[in-house]
Parts: structure tokens; C-alpha cells; sequence
């Protein structure tokens, strides 16, 4: 029987669930580069841009655990649409802020709170997926999510930088953002997941808390896969830089908003790649290539100095990344059981997040010490670095195998 690259999209709950992502992460999208505009074009601190991401992975660091009990104890469809309607809130809470020329110690309070309600989001959205799909579907539902949320990341900084471009402020795009995840909820109301068999009548305690820290690291190969991402996020986070790029490639905010974009073209189109694909019988060396592979197009961004060069490398560099997503999405799902997923996803929502907003924040302190390039350039080769340090301390993710029955 051939391989259906359309698997999980001919499921109701999967194809609802999908317009939720992208009308969410469309909205995030669009509030990240929308905040980071507003704050360097207020300041011309790279400092600054720090700060933004550490404001964000704060929250995200004390409250991930916490928050992915709660997913594996109450409704996760419930829970997902709440922590929707909360962005919504803030959003809104932006656009006002930012109409009004408030101080900028408000936004960063706006955008803590969001942090706080990104570490209940990520866990309630991560379980929920494997109870609206089938065990079949899974591995391709998580290809196509990973290019629902490119396609977002695609269209978020480029109607974020249009709406910065042709106003000249950024509330239009926070305020946009608020309808979007107001429309995000309603969908999420709407699906229908399978109930999950529990085992016990488990409450929520401290140590119940700590079950999926400890799940993953029983499962050393989730974990070394995890592991690769953290640190390879945390060297590598080149986007972090965008707005100073923007400057030293000369384009304005619609400029910016097609660097910012550039990596999510490489990685939806990788990602329709993969769906059309079987699953690979190796995916450990897949996993550590494609972060290699990261690495060393990072390096190439931060030396650039052509504009269209430098969207190229960008491409590149997002699409080696989804390989990898994919690989370790997939991975995670399977080694663990329903009534952990909530746990173990806000694990890997806390490897993901915090990396990627403590990546920001180390990249805009060794800009601020040495500038962009060297930030960037130092980055890509320490991802390098990582990838041969976990291959040789975790053998075990090198033979990686496949990981999902085939669709037949």
C-alpha cells in the first residue's frame, strides 16, 4: 500500500486542531517580531532584546512543570482554550500599552504574563495532539503540525512587518494578534480527543510533579535528543539578532520581516518534504546531521553581508532545524504513556522555550560585548561542538531506528 502523505489531514479533530495552531501561532509569531521592533526601535540596545527574551523564558523556566501535571490531571482541550483567550487578553493589553507610549518596564510586564501562559499552552496543546489521532497517524499528524506552526512563523513576521511598515507602529500588529487567538479558542472548544485510561486516581502533589522529569530520564534517548536541542538552541539563536541583521543588510521592516520568516520557508517546505516521505529506519543519524547541518548555516548567516545571500542561509538553516524537530517530536510522543504526556511535554516545552528565550538573551549579551557577528558566528560553532559531544556520550541516539508503524 503506498505511503499517504495526507494521513492525519483526513481526520475532523486533527484538521480543527491544526487551525487553532496556525491561527495561534500566527498571532505569537507576529507579537514576538512586533515586540522586538517596538523595543529596539524605543532603545537601539541589543541589551534590550535580551531582557525580551528573558522576560519570556522566566516564567516559562518556574512554571512548566507545575502546568504539565495540571495537563495530565484536567480537560487539556479546556485548558488549551483558556491559555488561547489569556493571549487574546494580553495581546489586547499590548496594543494599548503601546498606543498609549507606556514605559517599557509595562511591556516587559505584559510580556512575562504571556510567558506564564505559554508554560500552560505548550503542554496542553503537546498531549493533546496524541488523543485526536490515531497510532498510524501520529508521526505524519506531528510532520504536518510542524509545518502548520512554519507556515504561521511564514505569515506572522511578514503580516507583523506590513502592518509595522505601512503604520509605522506596532500596536495594529499586537491588536491583530489578540483577534487571532480569540479565533484560536473558539476551535479548540470544538474538538472532540479520546479519554485516557487512567491507572490510579492521581492528585496533584510535588511529586507527581516531578513524574515526567523523571520518565525522561529513565528514557535516555529522549533525553540526548533533548539535550542536543537545548544547547544547540541555546548557542545557535541567531534570530534573536534580526532587528540589528536588518541594519547592517540595510532593509527596513518589511526587510525584517522576511529575514524573520526565511527560516520558517525552509522548514514548511522541508516539512511537506517529510509528509511525502516514510518514516526513516535512521533517525538518530538524521537527528545529529541536521543539527550539524544547523550549525554550520548559522555560521554562514553571521558573516553574510548580502541580503538575499543571507535569506538563502536562513532557508537553509530552518529547514535543517525542522528535520530535527520532527525527529525528537516524534520520539518524545512515543516513549511515553498518555497519562505522562502532559508532563513530559511540559519537559520538552521547558527545553524548547527556555532555549529558545535564554538563546536570545545570550546572543543579545555577546552582542552587546562583541557584536552581532562575532554572537552569531560564536554560536554556530558551538553547535557544532555539542553535536559531537552528545554523539560520543550517547551512542545510543546514533543507532536510533524508526519510530512508528508504517501507514499500511
Amino acid at each position: 500500500m503506498p505511503h499517504d502523505p495526507f494521513l492525519a489531514l483526513r481526520n475532523r479533530d486533527y484538521r480543527a486542531f491544526a487551525a487553532g495552531s496556525l491561527a495561534s501561532s500566527t498571532a505569537l509569531q507576529m507579537l514576538s517580531l512586533a515586540l522586538a521592533w517596538e523595543v529596539y526601535a524605543r532603545t537601539h540596545d541589543a541589551m534590550q532584546l535580551g531582557y525580551l527574551g528573558l522576560a519570556r523564558a522566566t516564567p516559562v523556566l518556574l512554571l512548566a512543570l507545575p502546568a504539565g501535571h495540571a495537563a495530565d490531571l484536567y480537560d487539556r482541550r479546556r485548558m488549551l482554550a483558556i491559555t488561547q483567550a489569556l493571549f487574546a487578553v494580553f495581546c489586547a493589553a499590548l496594543a494599548l500599552a503601546s498606543q498609549a507610549e507606556a514605559s517599557l518596564w509595562v511591556l516587559y510586564l505584559l510580556v512575562a504574563l504571556t510567558g506564564v501562559t505559554r508554560s500552560m499552552h505548550g503542554p496542553s496543546r503537546n498531549s493533546l495532539l496524541p488523543l485526536l489521532v490515531t497510532e498510524q497517524e501520529l508521526h505524519n499528524s506531528l510532520t504536518w503540525s510542524s509545518g502548520v506552526f512554519q507556515l504561521s512563523a511564514i505569515g506572522g513576521p511578514l503580516l507583523g512587518g506590513a502592518l509595522i511598515g505601512i503604520t509605522g507602529k506596532a500596536w495594529p500588529a499586537y491588536a491583530t494578534s489578540a483577534v487571532l487567538c480569540v479565533i484560536a479558542a473558539a476551535t479548540s472548544l470544538r474538538l472532540r480527543p479520546r479519554k485516557i485510561v487512567r491507572t490510579s486516581n492521581e492528585r496533584y502533589t510535588i511529586k507527581g510533579i516531578t513524574k515526567g522529569a523523571g520518565h525522561l530520564w529513565r528514557e535516555k534517548t529522549v533525553l540526548a535528543a533533548l539535550a542536543l536541542d537545548l544547547f544547540a538552541v541555546l548557542l545557535g539563536g541567531a534570530t534573536a539578532l534580526m532587528p540589528l541583521y536588518a541594519e547592517i543588510l540595510g532593509v527596513g521592516p518589511i526587510g525584517l520581516g522576511a529575514l524573520k520568516a526565511a527560516p520558517y520557508i525552509g522548514a514548511f517546505l522541508m516539512a511537506i518534504v517529510l509528509a511525502y516521505r516514510r518514516p526513516s529506519n535512521r533517525n538518530g543519524q538524521a537527528l545529529l546531521l541536521s543539527v550539524a547541518g544547523f550549525g554550520l548555516a548559522t555560521i554562514g548567516f553571521g558573516v553574510s553581508t548580502s541580503f538575499w545571500l543571507s535569506l538563502v542561509l536562513l532557508a537553509l538553516l530552518g529547514g535543517l532545524d525542522n528535520i530535527s524537530v520532527v525527529i525528537r517530536s516524534v520520539l518524545v510522543q512515543v516513549r511515553t504513556p498518555d497519562e505522562l504526556r502532559g508532563r513530559v511535554s511540559a519537559v520538552n516545552s521547558l527545553f524548547i522555550e527556555a532555549s529558545n528565550e535564554l538563546g536570545a538573551y545570550e546572543s543579545g549579551l555577546v552582542a552587546s560585548w562583541f557584536g552581532p557577528v562575532v554572537s552569531v558566528v560564536s554560536g554556530g560553532v558551538g553547535t557544532l561542538v555539542v553535536v559531537a559531544g552528545i554523539a560520543l556520550a550517547w551512542p545510543e541516539l546514533r543507532r536510533l531506528g524508526r519510530l512508528v508503524p508504517l501507514d499500511e
